[in-house]
């Protein structure tokens, strides 16, 4: 059977006959969220909030569609990416996460992920990716993070890299150690 998939706005932005989808992620309000939201444009979920639960659903129900998050409390989405790889090689998978940024996407894409998504996504944007055409470029998002916050966001990533030590982040960056003490004292900064 045939299914079509409508926006918001109503026009068809894909159309399949397997529409399975596995969600992984260990935020239960997102996850819910995303399910119901997906459901109402014809996607047949299931869910998952943990890389053991996700890696068994993927074996078992061998989906179409994954959206995957990044970070799990057991461990990296990376790690059901894998194994829905194995499960099924037309796979589509996307990664969402809340710590965006360009290596984790390239290493997401290297995956086998087909796109990286910023938290929040929102679910016509978590479709427009899901369905689109493997070579196309996706549309430019409404709002890029900005570039104080891919610059926060990689200094983070740095910082976690070298075990949270101070020292060896501001001698990678070739930054001073007080002024990276600064930054890493402030909030991220808004997209």
């Amino acid at each position: 059977m045939q299914q079509e998939i409508k926006s918001s706005g109503n026009e068809i932005i894909g159309s399949s006959s397997d529409m399975s989808l596995l969600i992984v992620d260990d935020e239960q309000n997102l996850r819910n969220q995303l399910a119901k939201a997906m459901e109402r444009r014809g996607f047949i979920v299931s869910t998952a909030e943990s890389v053991s639960e996700g890696k068994q659903l993927a074996v078992d129900n061998c989906p179409k569609y994954a959206v995957v998050d990044l970070r799990l409390g057991d461990g990296s989405g990376l790690e059901v990416v894998e194994v829905l790889r194995k499960a099924r090689n037309d796979v589509r998978i996307i990664m969402l996460t809340g710590y965006g940024n360009i290596a984790t996407a390239v290493v997401a894409v290297k995956a086998g992920a087909v796109d990286y998504l910023p938290k929040p996504a929102d679910a016509d944007q978590v479709a427009a990716a899901l369905l689109s055409h493997e070579n196309a470029m996706p549309p430019p998002p409404e709002r890029p993070m900005s570039a104080d916050r891919v610059r926060w966001e990689h200094i983070q990533r740095v910082y976690e890299q070298c075990n949270r030590n101070v020292s060896e982040t501001a001698r990678r960056l070739n930054m001073h150690r007080r002024t990276l003490q600064r930054i890493l004292a402030k909030h991220a900064p808004r997209e």
